[in-house]
C-alpha cells in the first residue's frame, strides 16, 4: 500500500493546468486535471515524475552548446528502470521519439527531441557495488562521483574524461576519451556488462558473450539502439599521487615528435597537448604529462624526459594528489561559470586526425585561426593508439596512431553571425580532414547529413542499421543525432 501512494504522489506533471493524467491520441498532447473530460489513454504507473512545466521543458530542450533547441512535450524523471520501460513502450504506442539526456554536456542537440519524451537519467544515479575489478553502477552516476568512492578501496576507472562531472551513460554512448586512453582505449571500451532498455521496450542485458550485438551497439553508438540504464565498468588499482609536466615547444614539429615517442614508449599515466596563443600572436605547443605514484616510489625525472625536446628552463613540474589531478577542471568551470563564459554558445569541434598528415594539417588550421576563431576556448592535440579501441562504432582513422584535435569554442560575442561562421568553419576543417583518411569524435557541433553518417559508420553500416532495425524498429530513440529519420529513410 505504502508503495501505491507513493506512486500516486509522485506522479505530477507540473503543467500549468495541473495533474498529467495521460496523452490523448485525437489531439497528440497531455491530458490534465483540468482538462480530463476529454477522450484519453491513460499513463502507466511511474515511480518517479513526468514534468511538462515550461521551465523543465526548456532546460531539456537546450544543452551546454546553446546553439539546437528542440523542445519535448515531456520530461521524464525516472524513479527505477521500470519507469524507462513503460514510458518507451508508451511512447512507442503513441508514435512519440524519446532521446535520454545525461548531464546535457552536448553541444548540437544530441540529447533533445522535438515534441517527444526526454528521458532525464540524473534521478539513475545509485552506485551498486565496487568489487576489486569492477563497479555496478546507474548510468546517471557521474565520474567524478564514483572515482570519489572507489578511491576509497584504491580504485579508479582506467580511463576518465578530463572534465569528470559527466554522467557514466553519457560518456559510454560516445566513447569517453581522456588522457589515459593510449593506454586502455575509451571509457567503452572499459565495460564488463550493462543493462540497456531498447527502443521496443525491454530490458535487456548484454555483455562480450550474452547480446553481444546489442553490448556493441550501445557502446560509441550514440544511443540509437538502447538506452544505457546501468553499467558494470572495469576498475584497476590507483595511485596516491601524480607528477605534472608541462613541457613549452615554439616548434609543432619537435612537439608532435615528442609526443609519438611518449605515446609508443607508455613512459606516462597520462598525455595529452594543447595549442596556445604566443605573445606575438601566434601559437605554441603544450606537451601535458602525468606519472601517477605511491609516496614509496616517486618518478625519476630525468628519466622521463629523457630525449624530449622541449624548451629548456620552461618546464613545470607539480605535484599533485590524484585526485586533485583527474578534478582538476572543476575551480576552472567554476571561474567559466561566474564569468559567463559557460552559458554562451559552443560549437566545439573534434576531430581524428591520422598520425601521418598530422603535422601538415594543424599547420595548415593555425596558419589560419585566431583567438576570434576559437572565442579564446582551449585547443587540445594529443595522440592515441588504435589498437586499443575495441568498440567497431568508434570509428577513427585506419593507422596505428592518431590524434585529436579538438577546438573547443566560445561563441564570443554571442551572437548569431558568430555562431554560424564557426560552425562554417567546422564543417570545412571536417571535410578537409576527413578527405585524408581522418574521422570526427561525434560530439561536435557540425550539421551532418546520413551521406555523412554513412560514410562516418562504413564498413558498419550495415550492421548498425541491422541491429537498429531489430532494437528498435520504430526509430523512436535519439532522433537529435540526425543519423536517422525513420525506417524508411535508410
Amino acid at each position: 500500500m505504502k508503495n501505491n501512494i507513493s506512486r500516486r504522489k509522485v506522479l505530477h506533471g507540473f503543467a500549468a493546468s495541473g495533474l498529467v493524467l495521460g496523452f490523448s491520441l485525437a489531439n497528440r498532447s497531455w491530458i490534465t486535471e483540468a482538462n480530463a473530460a476529454s477522450v484519453f489513454t491513460k499513463l502507466p504507473p511511474l515511480d518517479g515524475v513526468l514534468s511538462t512545466d515550461d521551465n523543465t521543458l526548456a532546460v531539456a530542450g537546450d544543452d551546454f552548446g546553446h546553439i539546437i533547441h528542440r523542445q519535448p512535450i515531456a520530461v521524464l524523471k525516472p524513479g527505477s528502470i521500470e519507469d524507462i520501460v513503460r514510458i518507451i513502450r508508451f511512447a512507442r504506442t503513441h508514435r512519440l521519439k524519446v532521446a535520454a539526456r545525461g548531464q546535457g554536456h552536448s553541444v548540437y542537440g544530441q540529447p533533445q527531441v522535438e515534441a517527444g519524451v526526454v528521458i532525464d537519467m540524473s534521478t539513475l544515479n545509485t552506485i551498486h557495488s565496487i568489487d576489486s575489478d569492477r563497479a555496478v553502477v546507474d548510468a546517471g552516476v557521474l565520474w567524478r562521483q564514483l572515482l570519489l568512492k572507489t578511491l576509497k578501496q584504491d580504485l579508479t576507472p582506467p580511463v576518465l574524461t578530463d572534465y569528470i562531472e559527466l554522467s557514466i551513460g553519457g560518456t559510454l554512448c560516445v566513447g569517453g576519451i581522456g588522457g589515459a586512453t593510449h593506454r586502455y582505449g575509451v571509457q567503452a571500451d572499459n565495460v564488463w556488462e550493462l543493462q540497456v532498455v531498447t527502443g521496443k521496450g525491454e530490458l535487456e542485458t548484454c555483455s562480450p558473450e550474452v547480446n553481444p550485438d546489442l553490448f556493441e551497439a550501445v557502446l560509441a553508438g550514440l544511443g540509437q539502439c538502447g538506452i544505457i540504464v546501468r553499467a558494470t565498468v572495469k576498475l584497476i588499482n590507483a595511485f596516491a599521487n601524480t607528477r605534472v609536466f608541462l613541457l613549452a615547444y615554439d616548434n609543432l614539429a619537435d612537439f608532435i615528435q615528442d609526443q609519438l615517442l611518449l605515446v609508443v614508449s607508455e613512459r606516462f599515466n597520462y598525455l595529452e597537448g594543447q595549442v596556445v596563443p604566443n605573445d606575438s600572436g601566434g601559437w605554441r605547443y603544450i606537451l601535458e604529462a602525468a606519472s601517477f605514484y605511491n609516496p614509496s616510489t616517486p618518478p625519476n625525472n630525468d628519466i622521463l624526459l629523457e630525449g624530449l625536446s622541449y624548451i629548456p628552463g620552461r618546464e613545470q613540474i607539480e605535484d599533485k594528489s590524484y585526485f586533485d589531478f583527474l578534478d582538476r577542471l572543476a575551480l576552472l568551470v567554476e571561474q567559466l561559470k561566474l564569468g559567463g563564459i559557460w552559458s554562451v554558445p559552443h560549437p566545439w569541434l573534434n576531430l581524428f586526425v591520422p598520425g601521418s598528415t598530422v603535422e601538415s594539417f594543424v599547420e595548415d588550421v593555425f596558419s589560419n585561426l585566431t583567438l576570434n576563431d576559437t572565442g579564446q576556448g582551449a585547443i587540445l592535440l594529443y595522440p592515441v593508439k588504435t589498437h586499443r579501441f575495441k568498440r567497431p562504432f568508434f570509428r577513427t582513422p585506419k593507422e596505428d596512431i592518431v590524434f585529436l584535435l579538438a577546438i573547443l569554442r566560445n561563441a564570443i560575442p554571442p551572437e548569431d553571425r558568430v555562431v554560424t561562421q564557426m560552425l562554417a568553419d567546422n564543417r570545412r576543417l571536417f571535410q578537409q580532414n576527413r578527405k585524408l583518411g581522418g574521422y570526427h569524435y561525434p560530439v561536435n557541433a557540425i550539421s551532418l547529413t546520413q551521406k555523412d553518417w554513412k560514410q562516418h559508420f562504413r564498413p558498419f553500416w550495415g550492421k548498425l542499421v541491422s541491429v537498429k532495425r531489430r532494437y528498435d524498429p520504430d526509430f523512436l530513440l535519439t532522433p537529435g543525432q540526425g543519423i536517422f529519420s525513420s525506417p524508411n529513410s535508410i
